[in-house]
């Protein structure tokens, strides 16, 4: 299985091989994951610590034996590169789980290479925290390395990790050496490295770790800091170098129908170091992972609400939920509207229900969690055309109300107190059938089919407003600043209302409808983002 992006690109070089390798002679040492190393002495592998007394098999070109029948004499099976991959990714989970041991043998019996030695070294020297060597064995990984640019940013992770451990332990001018000496030199990142010279003015340890949300010195940190250099995000500029992030348009991203393109998972990663030098931390849990969501995302009855870790499930099944898991049965019948309900929206809560018909009215419900029954707690009346779309805010304070395409109002209520806080109309020419909420609960964003789109206030002021954009749909972003728009053109733009730029995100000649609310409804803001941009 491949996924997440990860490099796979082979270079038989650095792929599993025997000990016989990168010019290393019959008689020297194989590092393996967890530091032993096996001796290969005329074909016979021996490991240095055998202490459960199993011998090692002699490893020869990645091959398992295999008796002839003719002969009697065993012959050897190549392994294939998917049969390495396999076996590297069990080591890896096995070594996860402190079974170092068993990977040794299992490597020394396939004649695969768990990761390369200086990758290992390299492994080694960050968790014990001797950052020089580190650093040396980033050198001897750059020949290694997709991108040469790419030691700059290990280099940069190492030495703030470094910094954050001299403030730490109160060694205070070391850590100015290597804030001026060794972390400004590399011209890398400034933002961030003015971010790091104002922790000198912490008092204490305590302070330190809160301000740079950092684990402090131990195993955590630098479990993490091996996270962050063994890959990085897609996203251009995503490095997340401590709680900084640029932000970037994302490439490579094949367009497509929004509810295939949605993934459970981040899309890609782009790994500092090939997988065959050194492989994504916990590869086997994600792609097992990725496989259980998969099969998720295909299961007709599936529940969203049921969704649980690995360890909740089986992984010896393909997953499958009954039709008796999902509600599909009637619970109530609602009578309380008297002409047709064309629009209903749950809270963010989800303890109440608000529903919108053709009668003018809005009925606002409470959700009983237990019973799943809902009784009627406010009427909302006075919309003139009828209520075909409608928003809850942030907070569940506030309920917006639109009409249908010749409806030029729209009505945004107090639901807790039952009370109209505004309703707003720039001309009797627009069509206000579209709204979303900005995440900071005091802006929305408005428009419809004949050319509107508006961002307000709460009081109905008019802050920005873009010209000719026919919006059937929208979807304010988690940054606050982006609007995702789909549009009579069969597009789906993006809007920055602070710099009034706009750009293409999804063109479909697909489209030959309209797209569905759903398609930006059930992706979250930050899933949309990754996907689309």
């Amino acid at each position: 299985m491949q996924a997440n992006g990860a490099g796979q690109d082979r270079d038989s070089e650095l792929s599993c091989r025997n000990g016989a390798q990168n010019g290393e002679s019959s008689s020297t040492g194989v590092a393996h994951s967890n530091g032993l190393q096996s001796v290969t002495n005329n074909g016979n592998t021996v490991s240095n610590n055998n202490n459960n007394g199993v011998s090692a098999q002699p490893a020869s070109n990645n091959t398992n034996s295999t008796p002839d029948s003719n002969t009697g004499v065993k012959k050897k099976k190549r392994l294939s590169q998917s049969e390495e991959d396999v076996i590297r990714l069990i080591g890896q989970h096995l070594h996860d789980l402190g079974l170092n041991q068993t990977v040794d043998l299992l490597m020394q019996e396939s004649g695969c290479r768990l990761e390369h030695p200086s990758a290992t070294k390299f492994r080694n020297h960050v968790m014990e925290g001797e950052w020089d060597k580190a650093e040396s064995d980033l050198n001897e990984l750059k020949a290694l390395m997709h991108s040469p640019s790419a030691i700059v940013r290990m280099k940069f992770l190492l030495l703030q990790q470094k910094y954050l451990e001299y403030l730490e332990d109160g060694k205070v001018l070391e850590a100015l050496q290597v804030l001026r000496a060794e972390l400004t030199p590399l011209k890398y990142n400034t933002e961030r490295i003015h971010i790091l010279s104002g922790y000198l003015m912490c008092s204490h340890a305590e302070d330190l770790r809160a301000k740079a949300e950092w684990e402090g010195k131990g195993t955590a940190s630098r479990t993490k800091l091996l996270d962050k250099l063994q890959r990085q995000s897609s996203v251009k500029g995503g490095e997340r170098e401590g709680v900084t992030c640029s932000k970037g348009p994302q490439a490579g991203v094949e367009p497509g129908p929004l509810r295939q393109q949605r993934l459970p998972y981040p899309l890609s990663h782009k790994a500092y170091l090939p997988p065959s030098v050194m492989l994504p931390p916990r590869r086997l849990q994600t792609l097992l992972k990725q496989a259980v969501e998969l099969q998720r995302e295909r299961c007709l009855y599936h529940n969203t609400k049921l969704d649980s870790g690995l360890d909740s499930v089986s992984l010896l099944l393909d997953h499958a939920c009954s039709r008796k898991q999902f509600p599909c049965y009637t619970q109530q019948i609602l009578t309380e509207h008297c002409n047709e309900v064309w629009f209903c929206k749950f809270s963010n809560n989800g303890t109440k229900l608000a529903t919108g018909s053709k009668d003018t009215t809005v009925i606002v419900w409470h959700v009983d969690m237990e019973t799943h029954q809902l009784k009627l707690v406010k009427t909302l009346e006075g919309h003139a055309y009828g209520v075909s779309y409608l928003a809850w805010s942030p907070d569940d304070v506030y309920l917006i109300a639109c009409g249908p395409d010749d409806c030029s109002e729209l009505w945004l209520w107090n639901v807790q107190t039952g009370e109209l806080r505004t309703k707003m109309s720039q001309s009797h020419e627009d069509s206000l059938t579209s709204v979303a909420w900005n995440p900071d609960g005091k802006r929305f964003v408005t428009g419809g089919q004949r050319g509107q789109f508006y961002q307000c206030d709460l009081d109905g002021n008019l802050l920005d407003s873009w010209e000719g954009v026919r919006v059937q749909c929208l979807w304010c972003l988690s940054d606050g600043r982006t609007v995702l728009a789909s549009d009579t053109h069969q597009r789906i733009r993006g809007y920055n209302f602070e710099d009034l730029t706009d750009r293409n995100i999804l063109a479909q000649p697909s489209f030959t409808q309209r797209p569905a609310n759903l398609s930006l409804d059930v992706l979250s803001p930050e899933e949309t983002f990754t996907q689309l941009i």
